[in-house]
């Protein structure tokens, strides 16, 4: 049966061509010639790929995509479709330990040898991969490979071209649901057991991230299975990389039905397992040892997981999972939950805001467990923390403020978030009788308080109750100083307002000639630099790291000062911000600024692996003029590669040729436009912040309204005397 022709959208075209999606659609317009959409709708055409590599190529549009988006579209053109993709993720793996002389090398090599050596190469991990098995390559495979060759010459760790292999065979599998946990929320979880563990399991691991993030623990044997084939691969290929020292196993399968780990125990167990799946084999392991704590409703598979997940611990071991919150009061799951709090098996959860993982709009939970063990102390309280205020804590910048909202909510602040969590649940941990509420943050319940008829374990209905301690004086001023705080921003949002210094460029758009990012580069005009890709800890910390912070894309976004982890990256792969630097996020979306430029908050920091710098001339360059230009949405759009998750390549970005003094009038104008932004949504936070505060002391009886004067002098009749 011949291979359907691999078909491409106008957005696709654009990111090969290298173009805005505005260009593409002109060329639909103005030359009769452009292929004819051969299949999707009216409204979203596809085109043949052949044809328009074709187009592009008679009229000298090379393609300057990246190599993930080169390999992506040769991808699409093999016969092979995705099936390909299960001999190529063992060739990340050999690809990726190979050192730049060897990668070039093999680039050099004729389509004859490179298939034989990559057939080879698939022979000898058939062991460390699961799946892999010895391949012979056919000489169409040869494009596929050298595509592969390129990606992994481009991004050392071979994590862009995991994620474009995985993308393209889940294309065409039946697989649903399957996400990449985001690396802050899986250095989270990891962090959440308490003291050092060696042994971790994570039965269902997906791409791998919560075993990448125990090996940057310390953690030295990693066992991971997942139902999904080119997710364990994924998975396996990933941590081989990361954690070269560790011994790692992974293995194909269902973890609930087919246990490939069955009698190993380990010293902890992170997981984010698939939710809402009432086909998880509820009938066929009605009398499984597993279920401990009672056997795990249809509906509850989430519960089922929690009980695989102790039963793999070793007495006094901890598990961490990420769950969904009807899992925490789902009159179901009623007494599973009644058993596992009267056995001091669950220790503590953690409720996360929309937007820390998948699904976004859900604001999912951490469960905290720990295997009882025998003769072991009792555990008298559960501790509840809601992170949701920290999350959207904005903070503020020196000379600055908060900027940018996605939809009306900020991006999230994983900094504040994580240290919330750590901080409530290491002082709960290290004496639970000891442990003081922080109202409206964290609360430790009493474990006979929570085995009521419903065994409700959402963090929001305990945790909120506790804002109720507060002193109404206390929470009287504290509402009075942020009222205070948003007046002043409100001033500051007018002044900021006041900037009406533009006019029509005339009967029709401004049109300019530009150069890419790279070609400015080379020419000298600015310096491209990016933290190296093995820059993470796990890859070996160097001495004297500078007590500095890290500037990651979040505070971009935001708008805040830098605030990562230094002690996250080696000081010699990171390069070191200064003054006037143009920062670029390095994954579009999500709401907020895309770019700003560096003022003397920012400098001397590290910069951040998502974040991409453009150290500009000054003598030929306008850094606020390059910013602007640089974030815009358009731009941006057009130099993204990626489905879910867009890349930008910063080399792609375009800017227009323009003299510098007309540059510094369009960078005045974009400086001033970021100020606005950044003052409505600094005074934006503050009202919610006021409103918040002046509604809960309201309904919680901390606050009172204020008698109007009549009424106090005794000229109104109150509703206790009517």
């Amino acid at each position: 049966m011949p291979q359907p022709p691999a078909q491409v959208t106008a957005a696709e075209i654009s990111r090969i061509a290298g173009v805005t999606r505005a260009t593409v659609s002109n060329w639909r317009r103005r030359h009769d010639d452009f292929p004819a959409p051969s299949g999707g709708t009216d409204s979203s055409p596809l085109y043949d790929l052949v044809h328009v590599r074709r187009w592009l190529g008679a009229r000298g549009h090379a393609s300057t995509a990246d190599p993930a988006e080169e390999l992506r579209t040769t991808l699409r053109l093999h016969p092979g479709g995705g099936a390909v993709t299960g001999a190529l993720l063992p060739l990340v793996l050999a690809t990726a330990r190979r050192t730049p002389e060897e990668r070039t090398a093999l680039a050099g090599l004729s389509d004859a040898e490179l298939t034989a050596r990559a057939g080879s190469a698939v022979a000898d991990l058939a062991e460390l991969v699961p799946g892999a098995e010895a391949v012979r390559f056919a000489a169409p495979d040869a494009d596929v490979l050298r595509a592969l060759l390129r990606c992994v010459q481009d991004d050392a760790s071979g994590e862009a071209a995991l994620a474009v292999l995985a993308e393209r065979e889940l294309e065409d599998s039946a697989a649903s649901g399957t996400y990449r946990t985001p690396v802050q929320l899986a250095d989270l979880v990891a962090r959440l057991v308490p003291g050092p563990c060696e042994r971790v399991l994570d039965p269902a691991c997906g791409s791998g991230s919560l075993l990448a993030a125990a090996a940057r623990r310390g953690a030295t044997v990693l066992y991971g299975q997942d139902s999904v084939p080119v997710q364990a691969q994924r998975s396996a290929v990933s941590l081989l990389l990361a954690a070269p020292d560790a011994e790692i196993a992974v293995r194909t399968g269902d973890s609930l039905r087919s246990d490939a780990f069955g009698g190993v125990t380990v010293d902890a167990v992170l997981s984010n397992p698939p939710y809402g799946d009432r086909e998880w084999g509820h009938d066929e392991l009605a009398y499984d040892a597993r279920w401990a704590y009672g056997v795990p409703p249809r509906a509850e598979s989430e519960l089922a997981w929690v009980q695989h997940a102790l039963a793999h611990l070793v007495p006094g071991g901890h598990a961490v999972l990420l769950l969904p919150p009807a899992t925490a009061s789902r009159a179901s799951g009623r007494r599973v939950r009644m058993e596992l709090v009267r056995s001091g098996a669950l220790r503590a959860v953690v409720a996360l805001p929309p937007g820390a993982a998948t699904p976004f709009h859900v604001g999912l939970q951490i469960w905290v467990l720990r295997r009882p063990e025998p003769a072991g102390p009792a555990h008298t309280s559960v501790l509840f923390v809601d992170t949701s205020e920290a999350a959207a804590d904005t903070g503020t910048r020196t000379g600055g403020t908060a900027s940018g909202t996605r939809g009306g909510r900020t991006p999230l602040n994983w900094t504040a978030l994580t240290e919330t969590a750590l901080t409530q649940w290491s002082a709960f941990a290290k004496d639970p009788d000891a442990y003081a509420d922080e109202p409206g943050t964290a609360r430790a319940v009493p474990v006979v308080d929570l085995l009521d008829d419903v065994v409700d374990l959402s963090p929001a209905r305990h945790v909120r109750a506790s804002r109720k301690d507060i002193a109404p004086t206390e929470l009287a001023r504290e509402a009075d100083e942020v009222r205070r705080r948003l007046v002043t921003g409100a001033t500051s949002l007018g002044k900021a307002a006041g900037y009406t210094d533009w006019s029509p460029a005339g009967p029709a758009p401004r049109e300019w000639r530009t150069a890419t990012a790279s070609d400015l580069a080379r020419g000298g005009a600015l310096t491209l630099l990016r933290t190296a890709p093995d820059a993470r800890e796990s890859q070996g910390s160097a001495d004297g790291v500078p007590a500095t912070a890290v500037l990651t894309g979040t505070d971009i976004a935001r708008g805040t000062a830098p605030s990562g982890d230094p002690g996250s990256l080696r000081a010699d792969a990171a390069p070191v911000i200064a003054a006037g630097d143009v920062l670029v996020r390095a994954v579009a979306g999500g709401g907020g600024a895309m770019a700003r430029v560096a003022d003397d908050a920012d400098a001397g920091a590290l910069l951040g692996p998502q974040v991409h710098l453009f150290r500009p001339d000054p003598a030929r360059l306008d850094p606020w003029f390059l910013a602007g230009f640089l974030g815009a949405e358009e731009n941006v759009a057009g130099a993204s590669t990626g489905s879910t998750v867009l890349h930008v390549s910063p080399g792609r970005l375009r800017v227009p040729l323009l003299p510098l003094e007309e540059q510094r009038r369009y960078g005045e104008a974009f400086r001033r436009v970021h100020a606005l932004r950044a003052e409505a949504a600094r005074a934006t936070e503050l009202a919610e912040e006021t409103a918040r505060l002046l509604v809960g002391g309201l309904t919680g009886g901390g606050l009172v309204p204020s008698a109007p004067a009549a009424a106090a002098s005794g000229g109104g009749a109150s509703a206790e005397s009517a």
